[in-house]
Parts: structure tokens; sequence; C-alpha cells
């Protein structure tokens, strides 16, 4: 099981990203030892995650939100739904 998963930094951004393991990676992000925007931003909170059988799919998922401005991801995490 892969999961994309939505992370508030300490500097207001959102952060996106995969795992097949979200405590573990959402600690990482945490301590500044996870993705190179998080290692100067810390995560201060897990604020979705979304849940795939392949981490092809994940990867599609994660490129998709990547893409988005900063709106239409708050948009998904009110909602739950993507704005597309």
């Amino acid at each position: 099981m892969y999961y994309v998963y939505l992370i508030l930094c300490k500097d207001n951004s959102i952060y996106t990203g995969i795992t097949d393991n979200i405590e573990k990676r959402f600690k990482r992000h945490s301590a500044g030892t996870g993705g190179w925007h998080t290692k100067l931003y810390p995560a201060i909170k897990l604020l979705r995650t979304e849940e795939f059988q392949t981490k092809t799919d994940a990867l599609k998922r994660e490129k998709q939100i990547k893409g988005w401005r900063h709106e239409k991801k708050l948009n998904l995490i009110r909602i739950g739904k993507p704005n597309i």
C-alpha cells in the first residue's frame, strides 16, 4: 500500500509526497531529515492522506497535486475532493 500525503510546514507551505509508511515519513519530515523542503521548513501537521494500491498510481497523483497552486491544495484538504 502506498500513500500520497500533504503536510503543513513551518513556513505555511504544503508539502506533498508519497510513502509506504506515513508515521515514519512524517516523523522524518518533522525532524528535518525528510525532503529538501522540510529540511528548511520542518513539518508541523499532517493534513491529508490518500491510499493507493500501486506505487505508480501514487506517483501519478503526487505529480498531479504538486502541479497545483496553494489554494487548490487547500480546497482539496477542506472538502476532500480535487477541484479538477
